[in-house]
C-alpha cells in the first residue's frame, strides 16, 4: 500500500483544523454563555464535550480517508510490536520529573515551597485517587492526543521537519486553549489571560507539544497520552501556579526537549 500524498494530507489537515476548532469553540462558547462552574450542570456538559474537539476532528478525518480508501500517512506510528510500549513508562516518569524538578528548583530560589497539601485537597474533592486519575486521563490526554499527535502531527511531517511540525502544532494547540480563560473555575481562568501566569501557561504549550511529539514517535498515541497525563497530573498535585514555578517548568522542559530531539536527529 502506498502512503498518502502531501496534497491529500494538507486536505486532511484542513478538515481536522476546521472540525476541531468549530466543535471545541462552539461548546466552550456555550459554556461561557451558561456561566457557572465547569464541574456542575449544565455547564459541565459543553465544557467536557469541547475538550473532545481534537478527537471529533480525528474521527472525521479517519472516516473520510476510509471512504476514499486512502492510505495512512507515512509518518503515522502504528504499534506493530509491543516492544514499543516499553517506552511508555519511562516517558511518563520523565514527564512528571520535569515538573517535580522544576518545582524543587523554584523552591530553592525562593519560590513557593513544594507541598502536597492543596493537591491532596483537590484529590479529596474529586472523590479520591481513582476518580482523580480517571479525570486526569480523560480531561486532556485522552480527549486530545488522538487528534493532535495521532492525526495532525504525522500529516505535518509530510511537508516539514519534526521541529517545525512540533512548534506549529504547539502554536495551534495554545490558541485552541484560549476560550478556557473565560470559563470560570478552570485552571486557565484562575491564572488569567493577561498575567504572567497566563503567558507562561501559553508558552509552556510549545515544549509540551515537542515532548508529546517525541513520545508519539517512540510509541504512538499511547505514549503521547502518558506524557500529557504525567505533566497535567503532577502540576495538579503540586499546585504549580506561581509564575516562578511555571517559569522553571518551562525552562526545564525546553532543556529536556532540546536534548531528546538532538538525540532523535542523530538516529534519523
Amino acid at each position: 500500500m502506498t502512503t498518502a500524498t502531501p496534497v491529500r494530507q494538507k486536505s486532511d489537515l484542513t478538515v481536522f483544523w476546521t472540525v476541531t476548532f468549530v466543535t471545541t469553540w462552539a461548546f466552550w462558547l456555550l459554556a461561557i454563555a451558561l456561566g457557572g462552574s465547569p464541574t456542575t450542570s449544565p455547564t459541565a456538559i459543553p465544557y467536557l464535550l469541547g475538550g473532545f474537539g481534537p478527537v471529533f476532528g480525528a474521527i472525521v478525518v479517519r472516516v473520510r480517508r476510509g471512504r476514499r480508501r486512502e492510505p495512512v500517512p507515512a509518518h503515522t506510528v502504528r504499534l506493530r510490536s509491543s516492544a514499543r510500549l516499553l517506552w511508555v513508562l519511562p516517558l511518563l516518569v520523565l514527564a512528571s520529573a520535569t515538573v517535580v524538578g522544576a518545582a524543587l528548583l523554584a523552591d530553592l530560589v525562593g519560590g513557593p515551597a513544594v507541598s502536597l497539601t492543596e493537591g491532596q485537597k483537590l484529590i479529596a474533592t474529586i472523590g479520591g485517587p481513582v476518580p482523580f486519575l480517571i479525570s486526569m486521563v480523560i480531561g486532556g490526554p485522552l480527549a486530545e492526543e488522538p487528534g493532535w499527535r495521532g492525526t495532525a502531527y504525522p500529516r505535518l511531517l509530510a511537508t516539514m521537519s519534526h521541529l517545525r511540525a512540533g512548534l506549529l502544532l504547539g502554536v495551534v494547540w495554545a490558541v485552541w486553549h484560549l476560550p478556557l480563560f473565560f470559563i470560570g473555575g478552570t485552571v486557565q481562568s484562575e491564572l488569567g489571560l493577561f498575567s504572567w501566569s497566563g503567558l507562561l501557561f501559553t508558552l509552556s504549550v510549545l515544549p509540551m507539544a515537542l515532548l508529546t511529539g517525541y513520545a508519539y514517535e517512540r510509541a504512538g498515541v499511547v505514549a503521547a497520552i502518558a506524557v500529557h497525563f504525567g505533566v497535567n497530573a503532577t502540576v495538579a498535585v503540586l499546585t504549580v501556579k506561581s509564575p516562578v514555578a511555571q517559569a522553571f517548568v518551562l525552562a526545564v522542559q525546553v532543556v529536556v526537549v532540546v536534548v531528546l530531539h538532538q538525540a532523535a536527529s542523530r538516529r534519523r
